[in-house]
Formats: C-alpha cells, structure tokens, sequence
C-alpha cells in the first residue's frame, strides 16, 4: 500500500477536492466533538474515540485497502473509489453518522490523500492571498491586506511534512536536512516556500502565495484606490511607446499584479518572452513564449538560472522580455538587454524606493563579476532604464503606487531622477489610509518618443494645466 500512498504523493500534482456542504462551522463543531458509534463486541466496553481517532483509523484503512495498481493521475477514478472503500468501512465498523457528518469526514480524508490536508480548503478560498504555517498548530492567512490566525492545525509536524513532500516530489525537488528550504509552485501556478528543522526552529514551515484565477483588471486597481485612472493612462502610453520600465516594490507590494497590469498593454502583434523564477504573470497576447528556472536536481546538475534564460532569450527574436524579478547578477544581461534593441522590456525589484532601486540594479550589476568602473555601470543604467514605478504596502494592507519616477540621465557620476508622479498621503482615518497619487506639474524628457509612436497625453495628465 506504500506504494500506491507514495504514488499519490508523486503524481501530476493535487487537484481540489470539492467543497465541503454550507454551515461548515456548524459541522466542524460537531464533529470535534463526535464519538464513534461503533457496536462493540458483547463484553466488551465502547471506546470513546475522539474524532481525531476515528478520522485516522478510517483513513489508515482506506489506504490500506485501496488498489495500489489505480493509476492515481486519473483522479475522478481515484475518488470514486476512496467513496466506495469509505462507504464500506463504515457499514463494516458500524459507524454510525448523520449525512453532513458523513460527508464533511470524507472530505477531508479526501484532501489527506488527494489533496493538501488542512490547507484544502484555505487554497480553494479565493478571498485569501497567502497562507502562512509555522509549524503544526500555528497557520495564519491574509485576507484583503489582513493576516489573521485561523483555527486549524496539522495533527504533528510529521503530518506538515508529508504535505511539504506532496508539494515538492511532483516537480522533482527535495527537502531534507541538507537541503531544508525550497521554493516550489502548486498545480495552479501559487508559489510555495517550505523550510525546516534544524534551520526553522519552529518546526516546518509553509508560506503560500496563492496564484489568482482571475488576474486583478486596470478597473479593479483603480476602485482599489492604488492607482488614478490618469497614471493609468500615462503609463500605458508608456508602454506602447517601448519604454524600459522596472516595478519596485518590498515583497508583498503588489510588483507581480502590477507587471501584470503593465503587460497587457503590450500590442498583440508581438512576440514576448516572460521569464520566471515560478511562472505567474498571466499575458493574454497570443504570441508569448513563457520561460521557467529550474533549480539544481538531487545530484547538484541541471541548474537553469534567470540569467541563463536571459542570455538565451536574446537568441530566440523577442520584441520584448518580460523578467518576473531581478534579484542578481542577471541585473547585468536585463540592461544589456535593453540597451541592445529590446526596447520595452519589463521586470521587478526588491526595493525601498525609486533611488533605491537604482543602487539595487548597481549592487547586482556587480554581483556579475565584470571589472566595470562603477560609472560605467551607472552610465548603463541610465541608458536602460527609462521609467521606474514604485509600489508600496501601506499600513492598512492596501497596496498603492506611491512614485513613478523618470530616469532622466547622468550629471557627472551620479544617475539623475525626476517624480512624475507621487502619492500624497492626506491621513489615516477608521483604519484607512486616505490619499491620492497626484501629478508633480513636470513633463518628462522621454515625451519626444511617445510622441515620436503617435501618442498624444494631455499636459492635464502631468498637472501642468494647473500651473499659472
């Protein structure tokens, strides 16, 4: 039977499992406290098992007993029969359950061996962004900007384990002691960080940052309050003119939703090249070829980086490159990049600000280990990078763009910025973070090339109109 639990932990992957009947709560309270009604023997005492136990000793037995010959990529089949065993076993122990007990039981022994265990659920939520477990009886999500603890809780750190290994042993990566952190994706592209004892001394960890179904619209940005329908405009403008635009941002900011954003901009009529740590942007232009990096496997072979796939990308007649994140010596073959006829390109940094993400580009440039003076590199920078848009997480959770900043040139040794746009924070009132992103009146230099692709933007767009 191992083989068949080893077989299901290694498949393409968890499909969901359907949801569980309304009134859940209602039915996890009952069920907390459910005793089994099994018919003893006569002399024999009744046990009285907690639900825990029944839940276990069910379980134990449909793996048991299940066909370790099913092909367990054909999950229909596979449920189907787990409904039958499960049937069966609780006419044969005598256990006695109400219809919505029933059911709720075989859900979620169902997620056990088909899905993800107690995270089920939470996954199928769509009002939930990232799920967060740090160790077996703390899991915490956010919700809307929120991050709350919920009362759930694996049964041992043993049990968090074998979901971290159903998660991994799909996409042929490990975790062990001399391995205890990975990076990973669920089935439905949401991404998975997992890190364990001895470097977590907590017990194991999962972060999931969970992949939208439905990608976040232009509309839905601007009643977010995170940007105004006139930056909307502007940065648009920006991209059909094949500007050079790098995303910033601290993590969880936003940066991959706004990429996301930028992207659609893009005209049908060319061929795009996004390239990823773990595939999340969601382009809808036909023409998009989508590149993944590949971590070393078990024997320390078949590393693909970022910056393999970028060198290669340039080989394969991009339009455009659309890079997930820099994060490393990559920095220096994305600038080369689009100093080289790749005009338009896109990526995100990890940073604090516009100027930060300046010296960001530098640090990583250097990290490629070229003996470049370090105003020439600032000098390539400069030449690259025409626009950098700076997304924040405020205090009430919400995220908002709060500069899109030009990079307007040198002026001796230094990379010279002007603010376009800034977000102006007017309070913080019931819990809310008011303010708008306004215009600062200046127009940018690069307007002659949006103007140059037959774009008109209304001095209005940049508050000019406003000034006497």
């Amino acid at each position: 039977m191992s083989s068949l639990l080893k077989r299901i932990e290694q498949g393409q992957g968890a499909s969901p499992v359907s949801k569980a009947p309304d009134n859940q709560a209602a039915e996890d309270s009952r069920l907390a406290a459910l005793k089994t009604r099994r018919m003893p023997p006569p002399g024999v005492k009744p046990q009285q098992n907690t639900y825990l136990d029944l839940k276990s000793r069910v379980q134990n037995r449909l793996l048991a007993e299940l066909d370790p010959s099913m092909d367990v990529s054909r999950v229909g089949e596979v449920r189907r029969a787990i409904q039958e065993l499960f049937e069966q076993i609780l006419a044969e122990e005598k256990i006695v359950l109400t219809r919505p007990e029933r059911q709720r039981l075989f859900e979620q022994i169902s997620a056990e061996i088909l899905g993800f265990g107690p995270l089920q659920d939470l996954l199928e939520e769509d009002s939930i962004s990232e799920i967060m477990v740090n160790g077996a009886k703390n899991i915490y999500i956010e919700k809307k900007g929120r991050i709350e603890r919920v009362p759930i809780a694996f049964e041992s750190n043993d049990h968090v384990m074998r979901i971290i290994d159903r998660i991994v042993a799909p996409l042929g990566r490990r975790i062990d002691e001399s391995s205890p952190y990975v990076d990973a994706r669920l089935p439905d592209g949401s991404r998975v960080n997992a890190v364990i004892p001895p470097i977590s001394l907590v017990g194991p960890t999962l972060t999931i940052r969970k992949f939208s179904k439905i990608p976040i619209t232009v509309e839905q940005l601007i009643d977010f309050g995170s940007i105004t329908s006139e930056a909307i405009h502007f940065m648009k403008a920006c991209v059909e003119a094949r500007l050079n635009i790098v995303v910033s941002g601290g993590t969880g900011s936003g940066k991959t939703t706004l990429l996301n954003i930028l992207s659609s901009f893009i005209p049908a009529d060319e061929r795009i090249l996004t390239i990823e740590n773990a595939a999340e942007l969601q382009l809808r232009q036909e023409h998009v070829v989508t590149l993944e990096s590949r971590p070393a496997n078990i024997e320390g072979r078949g590393e693909v980086t970022i910056r393999h796939l970028v060198i290669n990308a340039l080989r394969m007649r991009p339009d455009r490159i659309v890079v997930g994140e820099i994060r490393d010596e990559a920095a220096l073959d994305m600038l080369q990049a689009m100093n080289t006829g790749h005009d338009g390109s896109m990526t995100t940094a990890h940073s604090n600000s516009p100027r930060d993400t300046l010296s960001r580009l530098e640090t990583m440039t250097l990290m490629a280990g070229m003996e470049l003076p370090i105003k020439a590199i600032r000098e390539q920078i400069s030449a690259a990078v025409d626009l950098i848009i700076h997304q924040e997480r405020m205090r009430d959770g919400s995220r908002k763009v709060n500069y899109i900043t030009e990079v307007s040139g040198m002026e001796g040794n230094v990379i010279t910025t002007t603010d376009l746009f800034v977000f102006e924070q007017a309070g913080y009132d019931g819990g809310r973070v008011l303010g708008q992103l306004r215009p600062t009146g200046l127009r940018p230099k690069f307007m002659d090339k949006i103007e140059a692709a037959g774009i008109h933007l209304p001095a209005s767009i940049f508050g000019i109109s406003r000034r006497k």
